[in-house]
């Protein structure tokens, strides 16, 4: 992932940057490597000599997000999550380990995307009202897919059921090469997914695309109707990344490092180039991060509540 490469490009350049604070803590930081711990597969190199990355998969992102919530507040030890991470699965699974808001200190927002709606190739409604008149008249008898029992593929799509008062079945696959598979050879009737990830499938005429969740349109698809044009009020599906350390690090670090990771972000060229990938970059202060988590936070718990969604 592009993003998490950026940011560990901008932390293994941390000693570069003052400290806003004056603080001994920043001062004197870093003084020995910083672990990166991604909760997804591997894809990242290590970079420099300040920083490394720990690929720590499974669980939906659990796994490695519990490891970082029980290490030192010291700084070195980081995660770089994202919503279906610290929000979705939390908000689905509200596990025992860890709760995002009490054992996390936000560091950085680093970008926002949103979900697609598409359906596969041959099926008959060719917009978000079609589709829903189609459900309608078919309850329980269409189904949904997603890459993953409790996260944000899923989540979107029990937040459009409860939009529209529709009914359809959940078919859950492994991860997202699956899901794509499925909704291309219309094992599925309907997906949301990231956009970057899914247009171009959609260019290529292999899937359709429905609507986006997002408040307005999306610059890679600026045809593309969103949920809200759609008819569906108020329906966003927000993807993001960030991030944060264990709850306790001293705000003196805590500022050191967004000043860091939002300085490195104001490159015309890393704008551009996660802009490439559906991903928006939202830079601010890690009071900002927090309450944002907070916010998206109240969302799912709220859909997980109304669609009676049960821990697996």
């Amino acid at each position: 992932m592009i993003a998490y490469r950026l940011v560990l490009c901008a932390l293994a350049a941390i000693s570069a940057v003052p400290s806003v604070t004056g603080g001994v803590e920043a001062q004197a930081y870093p003084d020995r490597l910083i672990k990166m711990v991604v909760p997804y597969p591997p894809g990242g190199p290590i970079l420099g000599q300040t920083v490394i990355i720990e690929n720590r998969a499974g669980a939906g992102g659990a796994l490695g997000t519990k490891a970082v919530a029980g290490a030192e507040p010291d700084g070195y030890t980081l995660l770089f999550g994202n919503a279906s991470a610290l929000v979705v699965g939390p908000a689905v699974y509200r596990f025992r380990d860890y709760d995002t808001v009490k054992h996390f200190t936000p560091i950085a927002k680093v970008t926002e995307g949103y979900e697609v709606l598409v359906v596969a190739p041959d099926f008959p409604a060719k917009n978000v009202q079609e589709l829903v008149a189609y459900a309608k008249a078919r309850p329980g008898k269409l189904n949904f897919g997603s890459m993953g029992y409790g996260n944000l593929t899923h989540l979107a799509a029990e937040l459009f059921k409860l939009q529209t008062g529709t009914d359809f079945v959940h078919v859950p696959y492994k991860g997202s090469p699956e899901a794509v598979a499925g909704i291309v050879a219309g094992e599925v009737h309907i997906l949301f997914g990231e956009v970057a990830g899914l247009l171009p499938l959609v260019r290529a005429g292999k899937i359709r695309a429905l609507g986006v969740a997002s408040a307005a349109r999306n610059a890679l698809a600026p045809d593309l109707p969103t949920m809200i044009e759609g008819g569906i009020p108020d329906f966003v599906a927000l993807t993001f990344t960030g991030v944060v350390a264990p709850a306790g690090t001293p705000a003196t670090i805590v500022a050191k490092l967004n000043a860091a990771i939002n300085e490195s972000l104001k490159s015309a060229e890393i704008v551009a180039a996660l802009g490439k990938l559906g991903a928006e970059v939202r830079t601010g202060s890690a009071q900002e991060f927090a309450a944002f988590i907070a916010r998206e936070r109240a969302i799912w718990i709220d859909v997980v509540a109304r669609a009676d969604i049960k821990a697996q």
